[in-house]
């Protein structure tokens, strides 16, 4: 009696060890630890992942189109990337196809920076110029489309990879004539440099590009079928972390300085906050809550995005996007 009273309690423990590690889940970010990474670490200091029975480990990105390539690879089980680049990847790579599951930048931040001293003064002013970026950077990717809807002739343009440290530098000291990078990213790294906004000028592509969207949470579409429940734990907790962030910006900024101790918390304070404001909080959040998209206008954003690298068609809102793993409406709302 005693021994199958060991050998039960044994096994109830064991059990119970498994189900407290969770299911792991390697998810990447699109960037550096920064500002706008904030709320996936405060989901995961406030026990958001492990409630859900999710044991995640999350790493920093080197640009959100080199997201999308990790993701597909199999580098990571989800992560958050670009949906533009995850739209040309489909198109290319119909048999790997990536899904999106949660819009987090309603409004895209991607653009183009130049110094004004440079004498850029529009967006045709770039041809002939040279502008340096990270490969996998989002906005470089989607430069064609950029470009398309400016009257810009791309070959005309030198791009310059570097490193994504030395993007804001090599701009700062002239090196280049231009960067292309998230706004709120770029303008507060050139201002760490002693570059003042008003010596900046930005050409942001949702000025000339309508209907575009940014990041959004991205997984593999066979993945994502084969896990339903761990996809829907993972935006519960996301979801619940960018609320949270909202809310409580210093609150995310403290998590963010227990992953990385080197950063400024006030100035990712300030980007978080513009990424919020900017990107996050839209007029389309507002109505429809977090994570949602509208059928209409991501169809419009499908066709730019197939009009501008010449892509095969088959792409439409409904296997560019899934809604099925969505939180509830009333868990996505803000005000």
């Amino acid at each position: 009696m005693t021994h199958k009273i060991l050998t039960a309690t044994l096994t109830l423990t064991l059990s119970s060890l498994a189900a407290a590690q969770g299911t792991n889940v390697r998810f990447t970010l699109d960037w550096a630890f920064e500002g706008p990474g904030s709320p996936y670490l405060l989901a995961a200091d406030r026990g958001y992942f492990a409630k859900q029975g999710l044991n995640v480990t999350i790493d920093r990105g080197f640009g959100s189109g080199d997201a999308v390539t990790k993701i597909a690879s199999g580098t990571y089980d989800m992560g958050f990337g670009d949906i533009n680049a995850m739209m040309e990847f489909n198109a290319r790579n119909p048999a790997q196809r990536l899904v999106a599951v949660y819009m987090v930048y309603n409004a895209p931040p991607h653009s183009i920076l130049v110094l004004k001293s440079s004498g850029i003064k529009t967006p045709k002013d770039l041809e002939g110029r040279t502008l340096a970026a990270p490969v996998g950077d989002a906005s470089r990717r989607l430069f064609p489309a950029f470009a398309e809807a400016n009257g810009i002739d791309a070959s005309k343009v030198k791009w310059v990879s570097v490193d994504g440290s030395l993007r804001e530098p090599m701009l700062a000291r002239k090196q280049a004539d231009g960067i292309s990078g998230f706004t709120f990213t770029s303008l507060l790294s050139l201002g760490q440099l002693g570059v003042k906004a008003d010596e900046v000028t930005v050409f942001p592509y949702a000025q000339s590009i309508s209907g575009l969207y940014g990041n959004a949470i991205i997984v593999r579409a066979d993945w994502a079928k084969k896990n339903p429940a761990v996809v829907k734990g993972m935006l519960v907790a996301i979801n619940q972390g960018l609320k949270d962030a909202i809310k409580d910006p210093a609150a995310a900024i403290a998590s963010l300085q227990k992953k990385n101790a080197l950063i400024n918390p006030a100035l990712e304070t300030e980007r978080l906050k513009l990424a919020l404001s900017g990107s996050v909080l839209t007029k389309d959040t507002r109505a429809l809550g977090l994570g949602l998209v509208r059928p209409d206008r991501l169809k419009s954003s499908i066709t730019v995005v197939q009009n501008a690298f010449d892509l095969p068609k088959g792409l439409t809102p409904t296997n560019v996007f899934d809604t099925s793993y969505l939180p509830p409406a009333a868990d996505r709302k803000v005000k």
